[in-house]
């Protein structure tokens, strides 16, 4: 039993007991007057002139009143003998009690047991009145019983608490591990999907599995930069591969929206900058003139901003070499519309097409045969035939690789300059 309930119930005894004695002591007081009431009423009893004397019974319940009498005195001395004892072995209770606790908390996995601050609740001044009071009633031998129980029950109690502190530890630690250990398994499952994505995208006849791997891991990704830019480039692959013109531009213009994704939410990616582009390519070769000069204009924006970014990639500059040249070929009417549209038209200029080239040649030698092709023709649109042959000659050497990632495919413009140079290199060599 808690030392509350037991000190509730021993005041309950005392003060039944008080009162018993209370009762008693006023029986007694009252016969007492009766007896002295008697004797003033002429010192006999029966008779007048005849002496007193007691009635038959009347002495033994006068024995037996001075007998409870004494018993009361006795207990009222026992009672304070209580009420000096119980105090002293509370407030060492609680002293030990004490010096246990500071024990524990100088150690470095203590932590507080419930059941002993209910102990040491009783150490605490108006708690010790209440307590002492309701062990008025227990014998000594019982005290330090109930000493012994509470001293063992409350460090079996703490000793409880420490090993559920070191489970709880373990258990944290062990949590920890999984979690990372989770955590490091989605990170390197993304890292392994990014590459597959990748060496889809490099094989032609393995585009559209990129395509369709990355199109299932979208709500899962979608808020990863290096997914976004990936299956904005997998949708322009498709673009590339799909033979229906509604559904080429179906592809790139949901490749645009994820396109711009990827540069909102990473601004300073290279790659969501020059997809974005690309597929702008892809754009404007639908529609009206308006449409393809807006286009124009949001390539060139985003093949700037990724140069700024990686201004070492050769393929940067080689997108831009080909807007160079576009904006070189514009008909007067498309140059009118850009002026009405954006202020002014695109100035850009052969041999800026061509720096632009030569720049892709200058930071990777044989980059591609595209890229020789297109130095083939600036040349040739600058009437300088002998750069445009020895160019053309590096172009044909170059081994037969399908380029990927471009605008616009330059097999058919290749072949056509490649015939063109052959005739006016024997018209040359005939005169």
């Amino acid at each position: 039993m808690a030392p509350v309930s037991e000190g509730k119930a021993l005041a309950l005894g005392l003060l039944a007991g008080i009162g018993a004695a209370g009762l008693t002591l006023a029986v007694a007081a009252w016969c007492r007057r009766r007896r002295e009431a008697e004797g003033s009423l002429g010192g006999w009893s029966g008779s007048p002139g005849r002496p007193w004397a007691p009635r038959q019974g009347q002495g033994d319940v006068a024995a037996k009143l001075d007998g409870l009498i004494r018993s009361l005195e006795e207990l009222k001395s026992e009672v304070r003998s209580l009420k000096e004892t119980v105090p002293r072995v509370y407030r060492e209770l609680g002293q030990a009690g004490a010096a246990r606790g500071a024990r524990k908390r100088s150690s470095p996995g203590h932590t507080a047991s419930r059941k002993r601050k209910k102990v040491e609740w009783g150490s605490d001044d108006g708690a010790a009145d209440v307590a002492a009071t309701g062990q008025a009633s227990l014998s000594s031998e019982e005290v330090e019983s109930e000493r012994g129980y509470i001293t063992a029950h409350t460090d079996t109690e703490e000793d409880s608490e420490e090993d559920k502190l070191k489970c709880c530890t373990v258990n944290s630690a062990f949590e920890t591990s999984v979690r990372g250990a989770h955590e490091g398994s989605g990170t390197n499952d993304f890292d392994l999907l990014m590459e597959k994505a990748d060496k889809l995208h490099g094989l032609m006849a393995e585009k559209n599995e990129g395509y369709l791997l990355l199109l299932e891991k979208k709500d899962q990704f979608r808020d990863k930069v290096e997914f976004l830019w990936r299956l904005a480039r997998a949708y322009s692959d498709m673009h590339d591969i799909t033979p229906d013109l509604e559904d080429k531009q179906n592809y790139a213009m949901n490749g645009k929206e994820l396109a711009l994704d990827a540069v909102n939410l990473g601004p300073e990616s290279a790659d969501s900058h020059m997809w974005l582009a690309i597929i702008c390519g892809h754009l404007s070769g639908y529609g009206s003139v308006q449409t393809k000069i807006k286009y124009g204009f949001l390539f060139k924006e985003h093949i700037d901003k990724a140069i700024e970014l990686r201004p070492q990639d050769p393929k940067l500059f080689y997108l831009l070499g080909r807007w160079c040249y576009a904006a070189s070929q514009l008909s007067w009417i498309e140059r009118k519309v850009a002026a009405a549209l954006f202020g002014e038209p695109p100035n850009s200029t052969i041999q800026d097409a061509l720096q632009c080239f030569l720049k892709v040649e200058e930071i990777q030698a044989r980059y591609s045969k595209a890229n020789y092709v297109y130095l083939t023709k600036c040349y040739k649109e600058l009437g300088q035939n002998t750069n445009a042959q020895i160019w053309c000659d590096m172009a044909v050497s170059f081994p037969d690789i399908i380029e990927v990632g471009e605008i616009f495919k330059p097999c058919e413009e290749m072949i056509k300059c490649f015939g063109e140079l052959i005739l006016s290199s024997q018209r040359l060599t005939t005169a």
